[in-house]
């Protein structure tokens, strides 16, 4: 049985915090059936493949605390409340990595985990970078790495790059190149 919108009989917000909400969502069909839907909402978030002028990708080792660990991955952040992605792009490429580009174009948007949440991910290519400095928030602490698309593919089939939204992003740019 397939569940819409429209069958929402109501919703009810269990969190509201400084990155996501929760909701939970009772449903009923025309036909009585029920069933409840819960729905993680977030502002969005914009992921940054850039590229060195010798054509290295720049990726950000970076612990991640709801997996415990380090991953490489490219730099990403969240958007703010009511801001635009291409801003919210251009501040996190230099938070993370230091770098400015000149040169920006959107490449995709994507949904991260549509079965459960409505992030939308815009991915953008930049280049023509400059080193400005890095700007971090305070509880971050990033390594950049520069790896070429080829070795980024090849950290990929070996695991070593295992974040959805940076494999998707180096395929796209992957795929630019052909």
């Amino acid at each position: 049985m397939l569940f819409t919108r429209k069958d929402m009989v109501e919703s009810k917000r269990l969190w509201e915090g400084g990155i996501i909400k929760l909701r939970v969502d009772s449903l009923k069909s025309p036909g009585g059936e029920e069933t409840i839907r819960e729905v993680v909402e977030h502002n969005g978030g914009v992921v940054i493949a850039s590229e060195t002028a010798e054509g290295k990708v720049l990726l950000v080792r970076q612990y991640r605390y709801a997996l415990d660990i380090e991953i490489l991955e490219l730099p990403a952040g969240r958007i703010e409340a009511g801001e635009n992605p291409f801003p919210a792009a251009q501040r996190e490429l230099t938070e993370e990595t230091g770098y400015a580009a000149k040169t920006w174009k959107e490449l995709s948007r994507m949904y991260s985990a549509p079965g459960f949440c409505d992030e939308v991910l815009y991915l953008y290519h930049a280049t023509d970078l400059s080193f400005q400095g890095k700007n971090l928030d305070f509880d971050e602490e990033t390594d950049v790495v520069e790896v070429s698309l080829d070795e980024a593919w090849l950290m990929i089939a070996d695991g070593r790059i295992r974040d959805a939204k940076t494999i998707a992003g180096i395929g796209i740019l992957a795929s630019l190149r052909k």
